[in-house]
């Protein structure tokens, strides 16, 4: 049999059905006899709706209803909310508004629902959209993170004066102070990390239906976490068992974080499918895409490190703002930056560390995770502060690192925010991506790009992330049938991972079962009895890992019907390869040749119940920390300001890699994310309206294939003993490291320029301006 195990670069058994046009993606499900939804949205930041007027709408050809919020608040629907114990500053308990399914009274953000419109024909529902009327009263908006929590600024929500949702600390304050005050050297910066958008090839969409015979909801919807979907709907919405809610998620177009579990258009479809007694469906349009969804990062951090006359780190200090949008709709809402930010101090010896995330209220979309979620501010505000402090200090940025980088020998290493790294070779990797790098040649190539009249600089990362955390099991089952096929049924939700080949070729290795017999199963909560869904790099490392005591379980199984049917004692037997066989001889028997037994009772052992299927369900006893090095080089036109890319390499550590083609696959998608958002991805309001500026691929600017250079893969596995496979996750490994290198690379080039300071992005115009105002400071 071909070798599928871990380790083998084997090629994506998903591939072959999806390049032929045969998945199945949301908009690709229809139901008999249903109906279309349109979701009526608010032009306006903040604004008081003094009238909604739906009666031509529901007279307009093929209209089947209008619903706004009073209809869902007579309904007796009801809406998620945030169980995260959270306080603001002035220990009084957390404001967290939450988020109607559609607005009743006030609307707070471009794109707040407000009417939900259900038709025979999506047209014929967009036409009536058009027909109704809403009297708005506009109210002053604020959508900027730096000005949300300060005097004057306009009130989000009249209970909350000051803006301020919540604070989360982390560290020891105190002992950060007294390093400080000890401190030979302080720098002190503050930077912005902008606000983004995932922007997947597949928009949103939902499909319902109602059941009045079971008296049960069905919700076809693209979503990371089925599971979850089902437990909001029925805990926090339409408070009925969970038995009677079914989440099916097929393929899913991209997702990167953004597909949560408390999109309103999960809860409309189903409620009005239940109140038409047909099934209702919705699709987010392209140009509603950024109005509808969640959006990622957008944070201020003002960072500040503490250094001794030998330039060793003594102290770390952040104060973060984090721009939660208009509600806290859902623990979603309190994930980002708060929760990942404890890697700021990076892969550093810093002793002493103190951080405070403050939450703020804007009129703009909600934030929610976004690929990497915190971890990439986290290393972003670490490694360009290094990079300012060695400038600043006069000393070589590479030494600096060197001279606080955590030893190999003092793993495992607990950071000063609660982070406990149990295992890496943090100083190999740097060495080994200067190496292949090319680092010790640059200023050669730099002379090179000088005569050419451009500016050319190299930025360097190393890169750790918190992944895989231990608050979350993940759920495995291995079915065999009747013919001794198999089924893997998974918790986790694929996205584009390609989960069905990483999985198949864990089970191979654990079982020997040929990939071609096993039918992969996951995103359906009638069929998979229990998960958490993908997210945060733990696909791998607990779904996998779930796996791995599945087939324990299995082999435990198969050994006593085996034994039986060799006529040998179970533990006299051993498993290899698929097989069962009796120690010292040469008796044996394929594990499908045991399945296929274990469904005869003739053949099974006295007192065994029939049937050969297993499952696990695995949570990991601590946080894994994946981690790296980037070193990225760019080129800058002083002319004209623009950025070419001209090398990347990454250096990674995620433990034991399974599939190293798929590995890649995952690194350079990360990468294209973070180098997207520091040369050019900006979701943008109008400080003065509120209105959404980039709501459109006309406004919205992402990276194409030709502004990429070639990518450099290597890896320096070390793996982790704190789950069986020895995995770390790899998920958004490329995207945590590449903000801060791409971004180190160009600033090395602005320095020749006297650019000191500078906020992504990076687009030509803003690097132009930066360059011509360096110029006449100088002047």
């Amino acid at each position: 049999m071909e070798k599928y195990g871990i380790g083998q670069p084997t090629r994506r058994f998903e591939d072959s059905r999806l390049l032929r046009g045969r998945g199945r993606f949301q908009d690709d499900r229809n139901l008999p006899g249903q109906a279309y939804a349109v979701v009526l949205r608010s032009p306006h930041a903040h604004a008081r709706i003094l009238e909604l007027d739906t009666a031509a709408a529901k007279a307009a050809p093929g209209v089947l209803a209008v619903y706004g919020g009073a209809d869902y608040a007579a309904d007796g629907l009801g809406m998620p909310k945030a169980t995260i114990p959270r306080k603001r500053p002035d220990g009084s308990p957390m404001f967290a508004p939450q988020r109607p399914a559609l607005v009743v009274d006030r609307v707070r953000y471009v794109g707040d629902p407000v009417a939900l419109i259900v038709a025979e024909t999506l047209a014929q529902a967009k036409d009536a959209a058009e027909l109704i009327g809403v009297d708005y009263e506009p109210l002053p908006a604020v959508t900027s993170t730096a000005e949300a929590d300060q005097p004057g600024a306009a009130r989000v929500w009249d209970k909350c004066p000051d803006n301020i949702s919540n604070i989360s600390e982390k560290g020891n304050k105190d002992a950060a102070s007294a390093a400080f005050a000890r401190a030979a050297h302080v720098i002190k910066r503050r930077y912005v990390i902008t606000r983004v958008h995932a922007q997947y090839m597949e928009t949103r969409g939902a499909l319902g239906a109602y059941d009045a015979g079971d008296e049960r909801y069905t919700l076809y919807t693209d979503c990371q976490y089925p599971h979850r979907v089902r437990n909001m709907l029925a805990s926090a919405v339409f408070r009925v068992p969970e038995s009677r809610i079914r989440v099916v998620s097929g393929d899913v177009g991209g997702g990167f974080g953004s597909k949560g579990w408390q999109y309103v258009e999960h809860r409309l479809v189903l409620w009005a499918a239940k109140k038409l007694g047909r099934p209702v469906k919705w699709t987010c349009d392209r140009s509603e895409a950024v109005l509808a969804d969640e959006h990622g990062r957008d944070s201020v951090g003002e960072i500040e490190l503490a250094l001794d006359e030998a330039y060793r780190f003594v102290g770390l200090r952040l104060k973060l703002v984090g721009n939660i949008g208009a509600y806290v709709a859902s623990d979603r809402s309190l994930l980002v930056p708060s929760m990942m930010i404890g890697t700021v101090t990076g892969v550093y010896d810093i002793p002493a560390a103190y951080v405070a995330v403050i939450g703020v209220l804007t009129n703009t979309s909600n934030t929610a995770p976004y690929r990497g979620a915190g971890r990439p501010e986290a290393i972003y505000l670490i490694e360009r502060l290094i990079d300012d402090a060695a400038r600043e200090l006069k000393i070589d940025r590479l030494e600096l690192r060197r001279l606080n980088i955590i030893p190999t020998a003092a793993m495992p290493y607990q950071n000063p925010l609660g982070c406990y790294y149990d295992c890496g070779d943090f100083p190999g990797n740097l060495d080994l991506a200067l190496e292949v790098g090319d680092y010790a040649n640059f200023e050669c190539r730099r002379r090179v790009s000088l005569e050419r009249g451009l500016l050319r600089g190299i930025g360097v990362a190393n890169a750790i992330e918190q992944a895989a955390t231990p608050t979350q099991s993940e759920f495995a089952e291995i079915r065999f049938d009747t013919s001794g096929s198999a089924q893997l049924l998974m918790g986790t939700k694929n996205q584009g991972q390609g989960h069905e080949t990483t999985f198949k070729q864990i089970l191979h290795e654990r079982l020997g079962l040929d990939p071609r017999d096993v039918h992969f199963v996951d995103g359906d909560t009638d069929q998979v009895a229990f998960g958490m869904g993908t997210n945060g790099s733990r696909s791998t490392v607990v779904g996998g890992s779930a796996i791995h005591f599945a087939a324990e379980k299995i082999v435990e199984k198969g050994k006593r019907i085996a034994a039986h049917l060799m006529e040998s004692d179970a533990k006299d037997l051993e498993f290899s390869d698929g097989r069962f066989f009796v120690t010292g001889t040469d008796r044996s028997m394929t594990l499908k040749d045991v399945a296929v037994a274990s469904y005869l009772p003739l053949k099974l052992p006295p007192g065994f119940d029939g049937g050969l299927y297993e499952s696990a369900t695995y949570a990991p006893a601590k946080d894994t920390f994946p981690n790296g090095c980037h070193i990225s080089e760019v080129e800058i036109d002083p002319e004209t300001g623009e950025v070419k890319l001209l090398n990347y390499v990454i250096v990674d550590d995620v433990g034991t890699v399974i599939n190293p083609m798929t590995l890649k696959g995952q690194i350079h998608g990360g990468i294209a994310q973070g180098v997207g958002q520091i040369l050019m991805e900006r979701v943008v309001y109008d400080k003065e309206s509120g209105q959404l500026l980039t709501a459109s691929f006309m406004d919205y600017a992402m990276p194409r294939a030709d502004l990429f250079s070639h990518i450099t893969v290597k890896s320096n596995p070390v793996p982790t003993s704190l789950n069986p496979l020895g995995a770390k996750g790899a998920g958004e490994a490329g995207c945590v490291g590449s903000l801060p290198a791409v971004m180190n690379a160009i600033m090395h080039a602005l320095e020749a320029a006297g650019v000191l300071r500078f906020d992504m992005p990076a687009t030509s115009d803003r690097v132009w301006h930066a360059i011509r105002s360096a110029s006449e400071a100088a002047a």
